[in-house]
Protein backbone atom coordinates (compact mmCIF):
# COMPACT_ATOMS: atom_id res chain seq x y z
CA UNK A 1 0.00 0.00 0.00
CA UNK A 2 1.55 3.02 -0.94
CA UNK A 3 1.60 6.90 0.19
CA UNK A 4 -1.24 7.79 -2.69
CA UNK A 5 -3.24 5.27 -1.42
CA UNK A 6 -3.26 5.90 2.30
CA UNK A 7 -4.11 9.83 0.77
CA UNK A 8 -6.49 8.85 -1.20
CA UNK A 9 -8.17 6.70 0.85
CA UNK A 10 -8.37 9.82 3.79
CA UNK A 11 -9.71 11.56 0.69
CA UNK A 12 -11.91 9.96 0.18
CA UNK A 13 -13.39 9.13 4.06
CA UNK A 14 -13.42 13.01 4.09
CA UNK A 15 -15.88 13.56 0.74
CA UNK A 16 -18.14 10.95 2.32
CA UNK A 17 -18.67 12.30 5.70
CA UNK A 18 -19.59 15.87 4.30
CA UNK A 19 -21.36 16.94 7.74
CA UNK A 20 -19.13 15.63 9.95
CA UNK A 21 -15.83 17.28 8.05
CA UNK A 22 -17.56 20.51 6.77
CA UNK A 23 -18.37 21.33 10.45
CA UNK A 24 -14.76 20.84 11.55
CA UNK A 25 -13.45 22.71 8.77
CA UNK A 26 -15.62 25.99 9.59
CA UNK A 27 -14.55 25.58 13.47
CA UNK A 28 -10.80 25.54 12.03
CA UNK A 29 -11.91 28.35 9.17
CA UNK A 30 -13.48 30.86 11.47
CA UNK A 31 -10.61 30.74 13.81
CA UNK A 32 -7.93 31.57 10.54
CA UNK A 33 -10.35 34.08 9.42
CA UNK A 34 -10.61 35.97 12.60
CA UNK A 35 -6.72 35.77 12.69
CA UNK A 36 -6.52 36.64 8.95
CA UNK A 37 -9.26 39.34 8.44
CA UNK A 38 -8.04 41.41 12.06
CA UNK A 39 -4.43 41.51 10.49
CA UNK A 40 -5.53 42.53 7.11
CA UNK A 41 -7.02 44.98 8.48
CA UNK A 42 -4.34 46.07 10.86
CA UNK A 43 -2.07 46.06 7.83
CA UNK A 44 -4.82 48.11 5.37
CA UNK A 45 -4.92 50.89 8.90
CA UNK A 46 -1.22 50.90 8.77
CA UNK A 47 -0.40 51.87 5.26
CA UNK A 48 -3.49 54.14 5.42
CA UNK A 49 -1.71 55.66 8.49
CA UNK A 50 2.16 55.88 7.00
CA UNK A 51 0.73 57.35 3.92
CA UNK A 52 -1.09 59.93 5.45
CA UNK A 53 1.71 60.83 7.41
CA UNK A 54 3.93 60.51 5.08
CA UNK A 55 2.96 63.80 2.75
CA UNK A 56 2.76 65.53 5.95
CA UNK A 57 6.55 65.98 5.11
CA UNK A 58 8.96 63.18 6.52
CA UNK A 59 12.04 66.05 7.44
CA UNK A 60 9.81 68.71 8.90
CA UNK A 61 9.23 69.18 12.50
CA UNK A 62 7.15 71.69 14.44
CA UNK A 63 7.17 72.98 17.96
CA UNK A 64 4.16 73.47 19.79
CA UNK A 65 3.20 74.84 23.28
CA UNK A 66 2.37 71.70 24.61
CA UNK A 67 2.13 67.97 23.89
CA UNK A 68 -0.62 67.24 21.08
CA UNK A 69 -3.20 65.01 23.71
CA UNK A 70 -3.31 61.61 21.58
CA UNK A 71 -4.04 59.04 23.86
CA UNK A 72 -5.37 61.04 26.97
CA UNK A 73 -4.29 64.10 28.72
CA UNK A 74 -0.72 65.17 29.23
CA UNK A 75 -0.50 65.75 33.26
CA UNK A 76 3.33 66.16 33.04
CA UNK A 77 2.37 70.05 33.09
CA UNK A 78 1.91 69.79 37.06
CA UNK A 79 5.10 68.44 37.91
CA UNK A 80 8.12 71.35 39.46
CA UNK A 81 10.36 69.06 38.94
CA UNK A 82 11.45 66.62 36.13
CA UNK A 83 13.69 63.26 35.95
CA UNK A 84 17.01 65.38 35.87
CA UNK A 85 16.05 67.81 38.50
CA UNK A 86 15.41 70.45 36.31
CA UNK A 87 12.66 73.27 37.58
CA UNK A 88 10.19 73.96 35.33
CA UNK A 89 9.56 78.13 34.61
CA UNK A 90 5.62 78.90 36.15
CA UNK A 91 6.00 82.00 34.38
CA UNK A 92 5.16 80.75 30.78
CA UNK A 93 3.73 77.26 31.38
CA UNK A 94 1.53 76.14 29.48
CA UNK A 95 1.31 79.46 27.58
CA UNK A 96 0.25 79.86 24.04
CA UNK A 97 3.11 80.96 21.79
CA UNK A 98 2.60 84.74 20.60
CA UNK A 99 3.74 85.53 17.08
CA UNK A 100 6.65 87.60 18.89
CA UNK A 101 7.70 84.13 20.14
CA UNK A 102 7.53 82.82 16.60
CA UNK A 103 8.90 85.75 14.84
CA UNK A 104 11.71 85.89 17.02
CA UNK A 105 12.68 82.40 16.55
CA UNK A 106 12.39 82.41 12.81
CA UNK A 107 14.60 85.55 12.48
CA UNK A 108 17.27 83.98 14.88
CA UNK A 109 16.99 79.76 13.12
CA UNK A 110 19.80 79.41 10.91
CA UNK A 111 20.34 76.13 10.02
CA UNK A 112 21.40 75.78 6.91
CA UNK A 113 18.85 75.14 4.15
CA UNK A 114 15.70 75.13 6.49
CA UNK A 115 12.70 76.83 5.61
CA UNK A 116 10.69 77.99 8.90
CA UNK A 117 6.86 78.49 8.54
CA UNK A 118 4.92 80.07 11.15
CA UNK A 119 0.99 79.43 11.18
CA UNK A 120 -1.70 79.06 13.36
CA UNK A 121 -5.14 77.01 13.08
CA UNK A 122 -8.27 78.58 12.53
CA UNK A 123 -12.11 77.49 13.16
CA UNK A 124 -12.85 74.10 11.87
CA UNK A 125 -15.99 72.80 10.60
CA UNK A 126 -16.62 75.69 8.49
CA UNK A 127 -19.00 75.38 5.82
CA UNK A 128 -17.72 77.44 2.30
CA UNK A 129 -20.49 79.02 0.23
CA UNK A 130 -19.49 80.21 -3.95
CA UNK A 131 -22.58 81.06 -5.75
CA UNK A 132 -25.82 78.47 -5.41
CA UNK A 133 -22.80 75.88 -4.13
CA UNK A 134 -21.39 74.89 -0.63
CA UNK A 135 -19.50 72.47 0.65
CA UNK A 136 -20.12 70.11 3.59
CA UNK A 137 -19.60 71.73 6.81
CA UNK A 138 -16.20 69.85 7.49
CA UNK A 139 -13.49 72.35 6.09
CA UNK A 140 -10.46 73.12 8.69
CA UNK A 141 -9.10 76.70 8.02
CA UNK A 142 -5.74 77.57 8.56
CA UNK A 143 -3.61 80.84 8.82
CA UNK A 144 -0.34 80.05 7.23
CA UNK A 145 3.04 82.26 5.50
CA UNK A 146 4.87 81.35 2.10
CA UNK A 147 6.60 78.51 3.94
CA UNK A 148 3.21 76.63 5.07
CA UNK A 149 2.97 74.36 2.20
CA UNK A 150 6.81 73.04 1.64
CA UNK A 151 6.67 72.25 5.83
CA UNK A 152 3.12 70.33 5.53
CA UNK A 153 3.98 68.31 2.63
CA UNK A 154 1.32 70.67 -0.31
CA UNK A 155 2.04 71.55 -3.22
CA UNK A 156 0.60 74.20 -5.62
CA UNK A 157 -1.99 72.57 -8.66
CA UNK A 158 -2.91 75.98 -10.20
CA UNK A 159 -2.14 79.70 -9.22
CA UNK A 160 0.40 80.78 -6.92
CA UNK A 161 1.40 80.11 -3.16
CA UNK A 162 0.85 82.88 -0.17
CA UNK A 163 3.31 85.81 -0.69
CA UNK A 164 5.13 88.28 2.13
CA UNK A 165 2.17 91.12 1.04
CA UNK A 166 -0.12 88.58 1.73
CA UNK A 167 1.00 87.87 5.67
CA UNK A 168 1.75 91.81 6.17
CA UNK A 169 -1.41 93.03 5.34
CA UNK A 170 -3.42 90.24 6.24
CA UNK A 171 -5.89 90.74 2.83
CA UNK A 172 -8.74 88.63 2.35
CA UNK A 173 -6.98 85.45 -0.04
CA UNK A 174 -6.78 82.42 0.02
CA UNK A 175 -5.51 78.34 -1.21
CA UNK A 176 -7.95 75.62 -1.52
CA UNK A 177 -7.75 72.25 -0.98
CA UNK A 178 -9.15 69.84 -3.83
CA UNK A 179 -11.65 68.73 -2.42
CA UNK A 180 -13.27 72.00 -1.53
CA UNK A 181 -12.70 73.07 -5.10
CA UNK A 182 -14.62 70.23 -6.12
CA UNK A 183 -17.29 70.83 -4.27
CA UNK A 184 -17.42 74.31 -5.27
CA UNK A 185 -16.43 74.02 -8.70
CA UNK A 186 -17.20 70.30 -9.94
CA UNK A 187 -15.22 68.61 -12.74
CA UNK A 188 -12.81 71.73 -13.21
CA UNK A 189 -11.56 72.97 -10.25
CA UNK A 190 -9.02 75.33 -11.65
CA UNK A 191 -11.41 77.71 -12.62
CA UNK A 192 -11.71 78.42 -9.00
CA UNK A 193 -7.94 81.03 -9.81
CA UNK A 194 -9.33 84.25 -9.09
CA UNK A 195 -13.58 83.67 -7.65
CA UNK A 196 -14.73 85.02 -4.89
CA UNK A 197 -16.17 82.70 -1.98
CA UNK A 198 -17.51 82.86 1.53
CA UNK A 199 -15.68 82.12 4.69
CA UNK A 200 -17.50 82.24 7.96
CA UNK A 201 -20.11 84.81 5.32
CA UNK A 202 -16.70 87.04 4.78
CA UNK A 203 -15.34 86.91 1.24
CA UNK A 204 -12.13 85.78 0.01
CA UNK A 205 -10.79 85.71 -3.39
CA UNK A 206 -9.08 82.39 -4.44
CA UNK A 207 -5.55 82.87 -5.53
CA UNK A 208 -4.18 78.88 -5.79
CA UNK A 209 -5.40 75.62 -5.67
CA UNK A 210 -3.68 72.63 -4.05
CA UNK A 211 -3.09 69.40 -5.17
CA UNK A 212 -4.52 66.11 -3.36
CA UNK A 213 -2.65 64.92 -0.79
CA UNK A 214 -4.91 61.66 -0.86
CA UNK A 215 -7.51 62.26 2.21
CA UNK A 216 -7.96 58.79 4.02
CA UNK A 217 -10.68 58.48 6.64
CA UNK A 218 -8.07 59.00 8.97
CA UNK A 219 -6.99 62.17 8.08
CA UNK A 220 -9.19 64.88 5.65
CA UNK A 221 -5.91 66.66 4.26
CA UNK A 222 -7.59 68.01 1.44
CA UNK A 223 -10.39 69.64 3.23
CA UNK A 224 -8.58 72.33 3.96
CA UNK A 225 -8.07 76.37 2.99
CA UNK A 226 -5.39 78.59 3.63
CA UNK A 227 -5.36 82.06 4.22
CA UNK A 228 -2.95 84.10 5.97
CA UNK A 229 -1.97 83.76 9.89
CA UNK A 230 -2.76 87.90 9.93
CA UNK A 231 -6.24 87.00 7.93
CA UNK A 232 -6.77 84.43 10.60
CA UNK A 233 -7.21 86.23 13.86
CA UNK A 234 -10.26 87.48 12.46
CA UNK A 235 -11.77 84.56 13.58
CA UNK A 236 -13.40 84.39 17.09
CA UNK A 237 -12.61 80.41 17.57
CA UNK A 238 -9.53 80.36 16.23
CA UNK A 239 -6.63 78.35 18.00
CA UNK A 240 -4.95 80.77 20.82
CA UNK A 241 -1.80 79.93 19.71
CA UNK A 242 0.95 80.34 16.92
CA UNK A 243 3.10 76.86 15.54
CA UNK A 244 6.30 76.99 14.22
CA UNK A 245 6.92 74.60 11.95
CA UNK A 246 10.97 74.11 9.69
CA UNK A 247 11.73 71.85 7.40
CA UNK A 248 15.27 70.14 6.44
CA UNK A 249 16.92 69.24 3.11
CA UNK A 250 17.32 65.96 4.58
CA UNK A 251 15.56 63.66 7.13
CA UNK A 252 19.41 62.69 8.07
CA UNK A 253 19.43 66.39 9.42
CA UNK A 254 16.43 66.30 11.44
CA UNK A 255 18.42 65.30 15.05
CA UNK A 256 20.83 68.24 14.46
CA UNK A 257 18.20 70.53 13.36
CA UNK A 258 16.13 69.67 16.47
CA UNK A 259 18.73 70.08 18.88
CA UNK A 260 19.42 73.56 17.43
CA UNK A 261 15.56 74.42 17.41
CA UNK A 262 15.76 73.73 21.10
CA UNK A 263 18.81 75.78 21.80
CA UNK A 264 16.91 78.92 19.99
CA UNK A 265 13.28 78.44 21.44
CA UNK A 266 14.76 78.12 24.89
CA UNK A 267 16.18 81.61 24.48
CA UNK A 268 13.30 82.99 23.37
CA UNK A 269 11.29 81.96 25.99
CA UNK A 270 13.59 83.31 28.03
CA UNK A 271 15.13 79.88 29.54
CA UNK A 272 17.50 79.56 32.37
CA UNK A 273 20.05 76.64 31.76
CA UNK A 274 18.40 74.97 35.06
CA UNK A 275 15.37 75.07 34.13
CA UNK A 276 13.54 72.32 31.48
CA UNK A 277 11.71 73.12 28.21
CA UNK A 278 7.93 74.60 28.05
CA UNK A 279 7.39 73.65 24.81
CA UNK A 280 7.56 70.03 22.70
CA UNK A 281 9.61 69.58 19.68
CA UNK A 282 6.89 67.13 17.22
CA UNK A 283 8.12 65.45 14.19
CA UNK A 284 5.83 64.54 11.45
CA UNK A 285 5.32 61.12 12.37
CA UNK A 286 4.54 60.80 15.91
CA UNK A 287 0.87 60.29 15.67
CA UNK A 288 1.53 57.58 12.89
CA UNK A 289 3.59 55.42 15.18
CA UNK A 290 1.74 56.04 18.29
CA UNK A 291 -1.58 54.92 16.39
CA UNK A 292 0.63 51.97 14.43
CA UNK A 293 1.74 50.82 18.40
CA UNK A 294 -2.06 50.87 19.67
CA UNK A 295 -2.88 48.87 16.33
CA UNK A 296 0.15 46.56 17.04
CA UNK A 297 -1.62 45.62 20.40
CA UNK A 298 -4.77 44.59 18.89
CA UNK A 299 -2.74 42.15 16.65
CA UNK A 300 -1.89 40.56 19.62
CA UNK A 301 -5.33 40.29 20.92
CA UNK A 302 -6.48 39.00 17.71
CA UNK A 303 -3.55 36.59 17.59
CA UNK A 304 -4.84 35.39 21.11
CA UNK A 305 -8.70 35.20 19.24
CA UNK A 306 -7.27 33.04 16.55
CA UNK A 307 -5.21 30.34 18.49
CA UNK A 308 -8.20 30.01 21.66
CA UNK A 309 -10.27 28.66 18.55
CA UNK A 310 -8.25 26.76 16.78
CA UNK A 311 -7.90 24.96 20.20
CA UNK A 312 -10.90 24.29 20.63
CA UNK A 313 -11.10 23.37 16.62
CA UNK A 314 -7.97 20.85 17.26
CA UNK A 315 -10.02 19.32 20.34
CA UNK A 316 -12.97 18.92 17.87
CA UNK A 317 -10.98 17.36 15.26
CA UNK A 318 -9.23 14.53 17.51
CA UNK A 319 -12.76 14.21 18.98
CA UNK A 320 -14.11 13.56 15.66
CA UNK A 321 -11.12 11.12 14.28
CA UNK A 322 -11.11 9.21 17.62
CA UNK A 323 -14.67 8.21 16.68
CA UNK A 324 -13.84 7.57 13.01
CA UNK A 325 -11.63 5.10 14.34
CA UNK A 326 -14.32 3.04 16.36
CA UNK A 327 -16.59 3.62 13.28
CA UNK A 328 -14.38 2.21 10.82
CA UNK A 329 -12.28 -0.71 13.24
CA UNK A 330 -13.98 -3.18 11.09
CA UNK A 331 -12.15 -1.28 7.90
CA UNK A 332 -8.98 -1.13 9.65
CA UNK A 333 -8.93 -4.48 10.34
CA UNK A 334 -9.64 -5.57 6.38
CA UNK A 335 -6.50 -3.31 5.28
CA UNK A 336 -4.25 -4.92 8.25
CA UNK A 337 -5.79 -8.92 7.08
CA UNK A 338 -5.19 -7.66 3.07
CA UNK A 339 -1.04 -6.73 3.90
CA UNK A 340 -1.50 -3.56 5.14
CA UNK A 341 1.21 -2.37 7.73
CA UNK A 342 0.42 -0.26 10.39
CA UNK A 343 2.27 2.46 9.44
CA UNK A 344 0.06 2.94 6.50
CA UNK A 345 -2.97 2.83 9.06
CA UNK A 346 -1.34 5.47 10.63
CA UNK A 347 -0.76 7.45 7.39
CA UNK A 348 -4.35 7.15 6.40
CA UNK A 349 -5.93 8.50 9.34
CA UNK A 350 -2.71 11.41 9.56
CA UNK A 351 -3.88 12.16 5.87
CA UNK A 352 -7.68 12.48 7.21
CA UNK A 353 -6.61 14.72 10.02
CA UNK A 354 -4.55 17.26 7.84
CA UNK A 355 -7.08 17.14 4.86
CA UNK A 356 -9.40 19.00 6.89
CA UNK A 357 -7.29 20.82 8.68
CA UNK A 358 -5.95 22.67 5.46
CA UNK A 359 -9.31 22.52 4.19
CA UNK A 360 -10.38 24.70 6.83
CA UNK A 361 -7.04 27.21 6.53
CA UNK A 362 -7.35 27.61 3.06
CA UNK A 363 -11.49 28.83 3.46
CA UNK A 364 -10.35 30.66 6.30
CA UNK A 365 -7.69 32.72 4.87
CA UNK A 366 -9.74 33.83 1.77
CA UNK A 367 -12.23 34.83 3.67
CA UNK A 368 -9.90 36.38 6.05
CA UNK A 369 -8.49 38.37 3.29
CA UNK A 370 -11.95 39.51 1.52
CA UNK A 371 -13.15 40.98 4.99
CA UNK A 372 -9.90 42.69 6.33
CA UNK A 373 -9.65 44.36 2.64
CA UNK A 374 -13.33 45.52 2.35
CA UNK A 375 -11.38 47.69 5.51
CA UNK A 376 -9.02 48.56 2.99
CA UNK A 377 -11.69 49.49 -0.04
CA UNK A 378 -12.91 51.81 3.03
CA UNK A 379 -9.86 53.24 3.73
CA UNK A 380 -8.59 53.91 0.20
CA UNK A 381 -5.53 51.64 0.42
CA UNK A 382 -4.67 48.74 -2.10
CA UNK A 383 -5.40 45.11 -2.40
CA UNK A 384 -3.41 43.23 0.67
CA UNK A 385 -2.20 39.81 1.73
CA UNK A 386 -0.24 39.68 4.67
CA UNK A 387 1.74 36.76 2.90
CA UNK A 388 3.53 36.25 6.44
CA UNK A 389 0.21 35.42 8.28
CA UNK A 390 -0.69 33.42 5.67
CA UNK A 391 2.24 31.27 5.79
CA UNK A 392 1.73 30.96 9.57
CA UNK A 393 -1.83 29.89 9.25
CA UNK A 394 -1.13 27.59 7.14
CA UNK A 395 2.00 25.79 9.46
CA UNK A 396 -0.09 26.23 12.62
CA UNK A 397 -2.97 24.57 10.62
CA UNK A 398 -0.93 21.60 10.02
CA UNK A 399 0.25 21.71 13.49
CA UNK A 400 -3.49 21.29 14.70
CA UNK A 401 -4.31 18.94 12.02
CA UNK A 402 -0.79 16.46 12.62
CA UNK A 403 -1.85 17.25 16.98
CA UNK A 404 -5.10 16.31 16.52
CA UNK A 405 -4.71 13.04 14.35
CA UNK A 406 -1.46 11.69 15.50
CA UNK A 407 -3.15 9.78 18.79
CA UNK A 408 -5.97 8.44 17.19
CA UNK A 409 -3.97 7.55 14.14
CA UNK A 410 -1.22 5.38 16.56
CA UNK A 411 -4.96 4.18 18.35
CA UNK A 412 -6.04 3.09 15.00
CA UNK A 413 -2.46 1.22 14.00
CA UNK A 414 -2.46 -0.77 17.32
CA UNK A 415 -5.77 -2.31 16.82
CA UNK A 416 -5.48 -6.47 16.41
CA UNK A 417 -6.45 -7.52 12.93
CA UNK A 418 -8.39 -10.23 14.33
CA UNK A 419 -10.28 -8.60 17.27
CA UNK A 420 -10.83 -5.73 14.64
CA UNK A 421 -12.94 -7.85 12.24
CA UNK A 422 -14.94 -9.22 14.91
CA UNK A 423 -15.59 -5.77 16.15
CA UNK A 424 -19.29 -4.98 15.89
Amino acid sequence: MTLLDSFSLAWRTVRSNKLRSGITIAIIAFGIMALIGIITAIEAMNQSLRESFSSMGANAFNIRYKESRVGGPNNNNDVTKTKRGLKVKKSNLGKPFRLEDASLFKENYHFPGAAVSIYRRGPSAQELHYQDKKTNPQITVWGGDENYLPVNGYNINVGRNLNALDVQSGRSVCLLGSNVAGKLFGNRPEKCIDKVIKIGGAPYRVVGLLKPKGSSAMMRQDDMVLTSYTNVRRFANASPSYLIGVIVNDVKQLPVATDEATSVFRAVRKLEPTEENNFVIEKSDKFAELFIGFLSSITGAASAIGLITLIGAAIGLMNIMLVAVNERTKEVGLIKAIGGKSANVRQQFLFESLIISLLGAFFGIVLGVLIGNMVGAFLGTGFLVPWGWVLTGIIICSIVGLAAGIYPAMKAARLNPIVALRYE
